[in-house]
């Protein structure tokens, strides 16, 4: 099977397995882990922060996050496909008792006067805006980079009136190699950052948060009431030093991988796509109803994603004419032409 539903599917590499065996480890709960310090160190200095947590998942670092910056009866200014806004389980509400304030935009990318607008008048009978939540990339602008110099804009206004700002980077580094930067240059003018170890980087599990020392002094906590206090975490931090060493200067193979996907489905009349917009590992294309055969108790998506399958090709729906293809490092250029194979016998051309 030609995995391509997400960057999540990786398995660790044969360096992170025997660093993962070789692992020095302790009680993290009693922040003795050995190891799980040495990742945090890293990550901090990479990102340009004083200190990081590791968290097991980026949903749970970006929710430590709202609760950090939150409190409860408060609104998240979001861009209104944003991840947290719409693949967290409307955790910001249960567990901080936050609201979306969700913002559509025409390409995903937030405008320092949409910000503005959105934030509410500092009266009695308006819920208080507290934060606000970018993302780089973002996930469903087919993995659309964010440059500095925008997110210094929208931090600017966010603190001109006194809000937090959080970065969901969970693939933060692909941003950096598309643009030709940094990961701590596209963090600058955050209070917080989270990137996943567990996504390109191929690590099995794992994310960081990063911030000053006295808000990861209270993400810890915040950590252990959301059930994230682990034990001898070495043996997973080991494989994310690994990921965070080795495989990022590798992630370009992914996004050429991904562009020559795009430019390869856009030959088809079913598909709507721009290839243009690809810069990243990530490919989010529309499909035409009525180029695509099969079931008609089916979406249109779920009808491709069915045809795929069947041809050993896998991919998500995400609604009903929307699909979405992730590159990554165990994805090759053989395969990403095996896949359009698949993809041009599944639809009426």
């Amino acid at each position: 099977m030609i995995d391509l539903r997400s960057d999540t599917v990786t398995r660790p590499t044969p360096s992170m397995r025997r660093a993962m065996t070789a692992a020095e480890v302790g009680d993290d709960v009693y922040r003795e882990d050995p190891t799980a310090r040495r990742l945090e160190e890293l990550a901090a200095a990479t990102l340009g922060f004083p200190a990081a947590l590791f968290v097991p998942t980026g949903t749970m670092g970006n929710q430590v996050a709202v609760h950090l910056h939150t409190k409860p009866g408060s609104e998240v200014i979001i861009e209104a496909r944003g991840h947290i806004a719409n693949f967290e389980m409307g955790a910001m509400a249960v567990w901080s008792g936050a609201l979306p304030r969700p913002i559509v935009t025409e390409n995903g990318l937030l405008e320092p006067e949409q910000v503005e607008a959105a934030i509410a008048p500092n009266v009695s009978y308006r819920t208080p805006t507290r934060l606000l939540a970018l993302e780089n990339t973002h996930n469903l602008w087919s993995g659309l980079p964010m440059d500095a110099a925008r997110t210094r804009a929208l931090a600017q206004v966010a603190h001109a009136h006194d809000l937090a700002v959080h970065l969901d980077g969970a693939r933060i580094f692909n941003a950096a190699a598309a643009l030709g930067t940094t990961a701590a240059e596209l963090g600058k003018g955050c209070d917080t950052v989270m990137f996943c170890l567990s996504k390109g980087l191929a690590a099995p599990v794992g994310s960081m948060l990063c911030g000053s020392r006295e808000l990861i002094e209270e993400a810890v906590r915040v950590r252990k009431l959301f059930g994230g206090g682990m034990r001898q975490i070495g043996v997973v931090a080991a494989a994310g030093i690994v990921a965070l060493t080795e495989m990022v200067d590798r992630l370009p193979e992914d996004h050429a991988h991904a562009r020559r996907l795009a430019e390869g489905l856009a030959e088809l009349t079913a598909v709507e796509i721009d290839p243009a917009r690809v810069q990243t590992n990530i490919v989010v294309f529309k499909l035409r109803a009525d180029r695509v055969p099969g079931d008609p108790a089916l979406s249109p998506a779920q009808r491709f994603v069915a045809g795929l399958t069947e041809r050993g090709v896998a991919c998500g729906a995400f609604g009903a004419t929307e699909v979405r293809m992730v590159t990554h490092y165990e994805v090759t250029a053989t395969d990403v032409e095996a896949a359009l194979v698949a993809a041009r016998q599944v639809v009426s051309r």
